[in-house]
């Protein structure tokens, strides 16, 4: 349960600098309020997060190196469940959440090296090295940019995941937000150029 507060702390400002609040992690992880402030002081206590009451949330170095370990389990196995198993990428990001707290490390360190060590999972996220940060993604979202080549799809979502796939889009895929429609261009980020 730790992990998964951690991992989603992370998550959210992997991709954008704005910091999360208590009200967006308790929406994120689907819990009470009550429930996440109430772990929120566990994790102050543990030294694992920063956080006044009303305020943002901040991971310490601990909690960093946490949510990374996480994020690397989290992200190998939504990979190798897509690439050796034939999973799609919208059936993977709920398995991985049941997988990442049983896998040992030694079975973690074989998927790495079975896939050749992948540097991003199957919806564009950067896969965190084992000794170190993942690099920063350079992307922005497809609202904004108006165009570009997608790097990197929300996972969130399975159906936009499936609609995506069904209009052709994946990573690697050059695409506008007038052709996507307002409902997929949150879920897409777009490549710097």
């Amino acid at each position: 349960m730790v992990e998964d507060y951690l991992k989603a702390i992370w998550a959210h400002t992997e991709w954008q600098p704005r910091p999360m609040t208590s009200g967006e992690l308790a929406a994120r992880l689907g819990l009470a309020a009550s429930s996440v402030s109430e772990m929120l002081k566990k994790l102050v206590a543990q030294g694992l997060v920063e956080h006044e009451p009303y305020g943002a949330i901040h991971l310490t170095a601990a909690g960093r190196s946490a949510a990374l370990r996480m994020l690397r389990r989290h992200r190998l196995i939504e990979t190798w469940l897509v690439e050796r198993f034939g999973y799609g990428w919208d059936e993977v990001h709920d398995e991985a959440e049941v997988l990442e707290h049983a896998v040992s490390d030694r079975l973690l360190e074989a998927m790495d090296r079975q896939l050749g060590h992948p540097r991003h999972d199957p919806h564009g996220d950067p896969i965190p090295p084992a000794d170190g940060e993942p690099p920063t993604p350079q992307g922005r979202p497809l609202a904004e940019a108006g165009a570009g080549v997608v790097i990197r799809i929300r996972d969130h979502d399975p159906a936009q995941l499936r609609e995506l796939a069904a209009r052709g889009v994946g990573i690697g895929s050059r695409v506008s937000a007038a052709e996507l429609g307002e409902h997929l261009t949150s879920a897409v980020w777009v490549r710097l150029d």
